[in-house]
């Protein structure tokens, strides 16, 4: 993620990252470890982890996920398998979420699970 410059302006007001995923065909974790998983499969640990643990903790929360089922305007080599949509009550929240000891540790299964990732921050 590039965070160069995550913290200035606004770090009050709520932000909400769009995410756009790209799934491996079979997970692929950074340690070695053997696994049977697809990239979705592993992707799933991850996001049930965030979405019932991590978020919460800050005080943020999922608005939206789904899979991606047509591209209706514009041009792309290759379609996203999945939008999600976090809302954040501000960006140090965010921060102090991707900070926490064992959401690092679950993170391993979005890294082992996507192939591709564009995380996209929007405020209102």
């Amino acid at each position: 993620m590039a965070m160069a410059g995550f913290l200035i302006g606004d770090t009050k007001s709520s932000i909400r990252m769009v995410n756009l995923l790209k799934f491996r065909k079979k997970a692929s974790y950074e340690d070695g470890r053997e696994t049977d998983l697809t990239g979705e499969e592993a992707y799933k640990i991850y996001a049930k982890d965030v979405s019932t643990i991590y978020l919460p903790k800050v005080g943020g929360k999922i608005i939206f996920s789904g899979r991606v089922s047509r591209l209706l305007i514009g041009e792309v080599e290759d379609l996203w398998d999945m939008v999600a949509i976090a809302e954040y009550p501000n960006k140090k929240a965010m921060l102090k979420m991707i900070s926490d000891k064992g959401y690092r540790e679950s993170e391993k299964h979005r890294s082992a699970g996507l192939e591709g990732q564009l995380n996209i921050e929007t405020m209102s």
